[in-house]
């Protein structure tokens, strides 16, 4: 699979750690920075890199990291087409995938631990969209995405 990652200054050494560990499970790794953890930097920039990669086309999924995963949950859904989810644990993951179809994953650099991240990653990027009663749920908030 093919994943668009980038992180501002407060996700920057996960954002580093995932990035190896998505390549070291088989996966195409598109590094849009942030390239240090000393420089602050203004996360939208990074939200709005990895959701155009993916809706583009140019990555299957996107995962943005900063401080607590709000601010890049909030900046990705501005992007017409992302259903971007900020996840704690990996039953959120879960269920941001098979109920909303989350396409960019929000997360912590701060607050969550990197072997819970990667957890998270993990179920992320192997749950599949159920489709069924949500996509009904999911065309309104397309509705309204269009409005």
């Amino acid at each position: 699979m093919r994943i668009a990652l980038a992180s501002d200054h407060g996700g920057f050494v996960h954002k580093d750690i995932l990035a190896q560990y998505l390549e070291d499970e088989g996966h195409e790794v598109i590094d849009f920075g942030t390239g240090n953890a000393t420089e602050s930097v203004d996360y939208p920039d990074y939200a709005r890199k990895v959701t155009e990669a993916v809706v583009k086309g140019e990555a299957d999924r996107g995962i943005l990291l900063c401080g607590t995963g709000i601010g890049m949950a909030i900046a990705a859904n501005k992007t017409k087409g992302i259903r971007a989810a900020n996840v704690v644990s990996p039953e959120f993951a879960k269920l941001a995938r098979r109920h909303n179809d989350a396409n960019v994953l929000a997360l912590s650099g701060r607050f969550i631990d990197i072997d819970t991240n990667k957890r998270i990653v993990d179920v992320f990027l192997a749950t599949d969209y159920e489709n069924g009663r949500h996509q009904n749920r999911l065309d309104k908030v397309t509705e309204i995405e269009n409005d």
